[in-house]
């Protein structure tokens, strides 16, 4: 082994901080992807969002088509965040802002501080998007999630790749070093005489 390593010491250097940079970088995105699925989950379970049962007054297929696998669970993912806040809140913000967003409609109500009802709109619109934004945020982490899973999973079998190559190129090496090293003379005996010619 000690041969090996004089032999080719800037390609075990080289591989061995390869490997061991592939395999605690992949478990490190391993762990980072399950924590952020878990905060997900966790902080979206918290907030009790539901979708609407099927066949809900304010569910029917026609408005909200790509919902409808969705019915009556609980928002408690990324996917169901994202068609949440894009398929269930922004349809709603829609219909009640007119169209307009919240700074749109601020701006009116900036202009007309008298007008109860666009203050009332002003205020939904601001806690529905800010729901949406919410959700939208959770959604983002479970991409990144995914993400770092894979890198993590892609990482760890470059770190096994890496090793395997090692082993190879020691068992290669160590053939060839067999088969380039001289014969070694036969022991001589110092105990009988040397004839003297």
């Amino acid at each position: 082994m000690r041969n090996w390593l004089k032999t080719v010491p800037a390609l075990v250097i080289i591989g061995g901080i390869l490997f061991i940079v592939l395999a605690v970088g992949g478990g490190l995105l391993l762990w980072g992807s399950n924590f952020a699925d878990n905060m997900v989950h966790d902080q979206l379970s918290d907030q009790r969002i539901r979708f609407p049962e099927k066949g809900a007054e304010n569910f029917d297929a026609k408005t909200y088509p790509g919902l409808q696998q969705y019915a009556g669970e609980a928002v408690d993912s990324g996917p169901k965040a994202k068609a949440y806040a894009n398929e269930f809140i922004a349809v709603h913000l829609n219909e009640i802002g007119g169209g307009k967003t919240y700074s749109e409609l601020s701006g009116q109500s900036l202009a007309n501080p008298k007008d109860a009802e666009l203050q009332a709109t002003v205020a939904t619109m601001f806690r529905g998007e800010t729901l949406r934004g919410l959700l939208l945020y959770a959604w983002g982490w479970s991409v990144v999630a995914a993400i770092a899973f894979w890198v993590g999973i892609a990482a760890l079998l470059g770190a096994v790749g890496v090793l395997g190559a090692l082993a190879i190129g020691y068992v290669v090496h160590k053939r060839q070093v067999k088969v380039t090293e001289p014969a070694t003379a036969a022991p001589v005996d110092v105990r009988s005489p040397v004839p003297v010619h």
